[in-house]
């Protein structure tokens, strides 16, 4: 009994068996309308037959009388056998005048309508079961006219046969095809399953197997799929960042401390003592700036801000942050400009804008005096396209790929005061608009392109 219960409690089971139930319910009802309107039919047509030879035999009586009655009769009679019909032609007391029938059934009253009873035939001396009508003529003389129904009673058993047959076996089949469906079902069901414990496990490389079917179970195994290569680039970025986190603030912060215990000497010179502050405020100052970045980069990889969408023309906020780097690179004597055009995008306004001022301070570092920088502006494949391109010595090859990685400085020289955050929030910023970043040797230079969703 436990068994029974557990089994029922198994969704396997209960899909099988509501496939089966509906399955069944739907095939017996249809072969009932099969039956119903199959016996309806046949019915109909004997009735109608019936109603139309009662009906010619009653003009015939009335044009031809008695005589030509009971000539019609004896006409009909000759291939009644073949035809399985009845006719009876009695006076008004019941005396048989012509037909195939012993007597007058008692059960019938003249003109009664539609009947259906076991009379007994002169040929064979056996009792049959008929399908009738009858009237009583102008002299008081009773006609009836009927069919045998015993092949139609013969083939309502052999039509309710196969039906139950057919039942059978649509029970049967339907009960294959609900241990197939929920097979095909569950062991894709199953997949997923394994999958996901063995993610929970730790094993953040699984992925749900495709069957190369493009089936909508395909279809949510390649979403799945995507989903979670994104979790597990969130996840190795946590860690990445977890880990630079505690590497690249123990240096400030061990700096920050030496400060403050600079301070806490009694007895030292108070330039030094003015000096010392200033120091321990910048490095105030330099973690403040860190921790404000990596909250921008939490915030733009979980989506927050989406609400703050509006359509933005890349054109004019890309012009407007030009504008404002024109005179810094002029200074450095660094020439920007500004190419292309670009439709306009969903987007978050203010985190576009500190995505290029990012791109344009990065390129400023490494732009050398008398070169230009150019913020290019496009659309391919859907996407707009904002690249920035300076003319500076670029990167080595093997570390393109490490740029949008936080904490990651490719300038020793400048680590101290650089956290390496930059580019890392410039490639959130892109993902956060449903887009990429990529980042190239130009040959001379750097140019670094993010791709933008236009929807």
């Amino acid at each position: 009994m436990a068994r029974s219960v557990l089994s029922l409690r198994n969704a396997r089971t209960r899909l099988v068996l509501a496939s089966m139930v509906l399955s069944t319910l739907l095939t017996a009802a249809v072969l009932a309308l099969v039956y119903v309107t199959a016996n309806r039919t046949i019915a109909g047509e004997t009735r109608s037959v019936v109603t139309a030879e009662l009906t010619g035999l009653a003009d015939e009586y009335e044009r031809r009388g008695m005589l030509g009655l009971l000539t019609a009769i004896e006409r009909r009679l000759g291939n009644a056998a073949e035809r399985d019909a009845l006719y009876l032609l009695t006076d008004p007391d019941g005396l048989v005048l012509a037909g195939n029938m012993l007597r007058w059934p008692p059960e019938i009253e003249p003109g009664s309508g539609w009947v259906e009873l076991d009379v007994i035939k002169t040929a064979s001396n056996e009792a049959v079961p008929i399908s009738a009508a009858s009237i009583r003529l102008r002299t008081g003389e009773r006609l009836l006219v009927g069919r045998d129904a015993s092949a139609r009673q013969q083939f309502d058993r052999v039509l309710f046969r196969s039906v139950f047959l057919a039942l059978i076996a649509a029970f049967a089949l339907s009960l294959l095809t609900g241990w197939l469906l929920t097979r095909l079902v569950f062991s894709r069901l199953k997949d997923i399953a394994r999958t996901a414990d063995d993610i929970v496990s730790g094993d953040l490389s699984r992925r749900i197997p495709l069957r190369g079917s493009g089936d909508e179970f395909d279809q949510v195994a390649g979403t799945l799929n995507e989903m979670l290569d994104r979790i597990e680039e969130l996840v190795s970025n946590l860690r990445t960042t977890s880990n630079s986190i505690a590497h690249d603030l123990r240096s400030p912060l061990s700096r920050l401390r030496q400060r403050v215990e600079a301070l806490s000497i009694p007895d030292r010179p108070e330039p030094e003592r003015e000096a010392d502050a200033i120091r321990a405020l910048g490095e105030v100052d330099h973690l403040l700036r860190v921790l404000a970045q990596l909250t921008e980069i939490s915030r733009a990889e979980a989506g927050l801000g989406r609400e703050q969408f509006e359509q933005v023309d890349l054109g004019r906020l890309a012009a407007d942050v030009v504008e404002l780097y024109e005179p810094v690179a002029a200074d450095q004597g660094v020439e920007l400009s500004l190419t292309g055009t670009a439709p306009p995008i969903p987007g978050h306004r203010p985190l576009l804008s500190q995505a290029l001022s990012n791109l344009l301070e990065n390129a400023l570092r490494y732009a050398p005096e008398g070169t230009g920088i150019t913020v290019e502006l496009g659309e391919q494949d859907g996407h707009a396209r904002l690249s920035v391109r300076d003319m500076g010595p670029g990167v080595p090859a093997s570390d393109l790929g490490r740029l949008d990685q936080p904490f990651v400085t490719l300038d020793p020289a400048r680590g101290s005061r650089n956290s390496g955050l930059g580019l890392a929030l410039v490639a959130a910023i892109a993902r956060m608009h449903g887009g990429s970043f990529t980042a190239r040797n130009a040959d001379p230079g750097l140019e670094v392109t993010l791709n933008l969703s236009k929807s």
